[in-house]
């Protein structure tokens, strides 16, 4: 008896899954063809009264109809579900960024990690270009910086040689920070990548990036 109550409790788990499984698609299944259903008869019995009377019965036209209002119903369920991906989740990510924002101590974390993912995020990781390691705030003390480009405008009018322009961000907010111009002698580029940096320093120095030491650092004189 116990051999037959457990097999039992298997076939019967093994049961409900399957209908788990099935339930959904069938639910699917049925409800795309009542739509169809009721979008072909509907639009048809309009449509037909403009065919000749000997066409009405026709056989192939019926199922060039019943393919197109196919075709036409599944385009139109999937206009909706980016109208709903887009709309509606531009409006539940306003609730919750609204909701989040107005509770005391937990908006000061949230506004923190939403900058850092406005200010690093892929728009704006194309304007970093190298990470680089600079004398920083004074000779011996190394700073990670991300090399931006050379120096443009009037700063570069009014100096003499080429200097580049590093953005040093702080450690755990790298939101803020120093812009550095320096000349490129004074630069020590780094393998890594600028990913791979904004993780250093986000970390506070505790994820390292791996290096297989293939290109080592030149001393700076």
């Amino acid at each position: 008896m116990p051999a037959t109550k457990s097999r039992l409790a298997i076939f019967r788990n093994d049961f409900f899954s399957g209908l788990l499984l099935l339930a959904p698609v069938v639910v699917t299944v049925w409800a795309l063809a009542k739509i169809i259903e009721l979008f072909g008869g509907t639009f048809w019995s309009v449509f037909s009264f403009l065919l000749p009377k000997s066409l009405n019965n026709t056989p192939a036209l019926n199922l060039v109809w019943d393919v197109l209002a196919t075709v036409i119903i599944m385009l139109l369920i999937a206009v909706l579900g980016r109208l709903s991906r887009y709309v509606f989740g531009r409006y539940f990510l306003g609730v919750a960024d609204r909701t989040i924002q107005s509770i005391p101590g937990v908006n000061a974390v949230y506004n923190t990690v939403k900058q850092i993912a406005e200010t690093f995020g892929p728009k704006n990781r194309h304007l970093f270009s190298k990470v680089v390691l600079v004398q920083f705030p004074r000779p011996g003390v190394w700073a990670v910086g991300f090399l931006t480009g050379p120096a443009q405008g009037e700063i570069k009018a009014r100096t003499t040689g080429e200097l580049w322009s590093v953005f040093v961000p702080t450690t755990p907010n790298p939101t803020g920070g120093f812009l550095l111009l320096l000349p490129r002698s004074e630069l020590v580029e780094l393998d890594m990548s600028v990913g791979d940096g904004m993780k250093l320093i986000i970390s506070g120095g505790v994820v390292v990036p791996p290096w297989n030491g293939k290109h080592p650092v030149p001393a700076v004189k």
